[in-house]
């Protein structure tokens, strides 16, 4: 089992990681992650000094870059909405509140596809049902892609071959893929794998092709093998090196992994 280890120690750095919610890779191979009071921060690639680049002046939760690493989209959940900041000239705006009459309750994570297609997830409330997931087009048009209710719908990650769309759905607890018809729009779904006793959160496919899913509880990341077994790949039951992991993202044989519950980013090697 590969050991975590603490990539970038937010606590006493200035400015301050604040809770990490979400995190990125950029391709050099800085590490990004966002705060609970809308910042966006940068970490340089070897783990030694943080910048806040931007802010929404809001709650980030879910980020990710687009196939240039020109703009990064931003889940703001006290908005709520999703904004793009441009990277080039530091600017952020509001990209989308919702689509088709549907205006976001919970804005959660952006995944994007090889056509640079925005898939969001709309987390909503336990007890009040509605679409689950947004598609954009870059210029901003969008729709409801999938307005089949979840549970609590996650973390998001597109299969590598582009075929389905993975969705973690915390309150299930399990992982659910929903096919991606030749038209594009949701096919059936189906359940990947049924995690009971635990809180799933982030979902990112590594190198070796296989599913990682970051456990909001208890700290753990575990992997899907083929057949949807899981395989824990690291815990931490003191919950320091690990706490409450939510988002992760690969930089080749290393993924890093956001700790809500405190002021780090964690890394392991696979």
């Amino acid at each position: 089992m590969p050991a975590a280890r603490v990539f970038f120690d937010g606590l006493f750095s200035s400015p301050r990681l604040d809770h990490p919610e979400c995190v990125a890779v950029h391709p050099d191979g800085s590490v990004w992650c966002g705060g609970e009071a809308g910042q966006i921060f940068r970490v340089d690639p070897a783990g030694e000094s943080v910048e806040q680049v931007a802010t929404t002046n809001g709650f980030v939760l879910g980020i990710a870059f687009d196939a240039s690493a020109s703009h990064l989209y931003i889940c703001d959940i006290e908005h709520p909405g999703v904004f793009r900041l441009d990277l080039a000239a530091g600017e952020v705006s509001l990209f989308a509140d919702g689509a088709d009459g549907h205006r976001f309750t919970n804005p959660n994570y952006p995944v994007i596809d090889a056509q640079g297609r925005i898939y969001v997830s709309d987390s909503r409330q336990i007890d009040d049902p509605g679409p689950s997931v947004f598609r954009y087009a870059p210029d901003g048009t969008g729709e409801v892609w999938d307005e089949r209710p979840m549970a609590f719908a996650n973390g998001l990650a597109l299969a590598p071959d582009g075929s389905a769309l993975y969705v973690a759905e915390s309150f299930l607890p399990g992982i659910t893929r929903v096919e991606i018809g030749a038209d594009g729009t949701a096919g059936g779904r189906s359940t990947v794998a049924e995690l009971p006793g635990t809180v799933p959160d982030g979902i990112a496919f590594g190198p070796d092709g296989l599913l990682y899913v970051g456990l909001y509880e208890p700290s753990e990341v575990l992997r899907l093998t083929p057949d949807g077994r899981r395989e824990t790949v690291v815990r931490d039951p003191t919950a320091h090196l690990l706490c409450h992991p939510t988002n992760l993202a690969f930089r080749g044989t290393t993924a890093f992994v956001a700790n809500l519950g405190r002021w780090h980013i964690s890394a392991f090697d696979l």
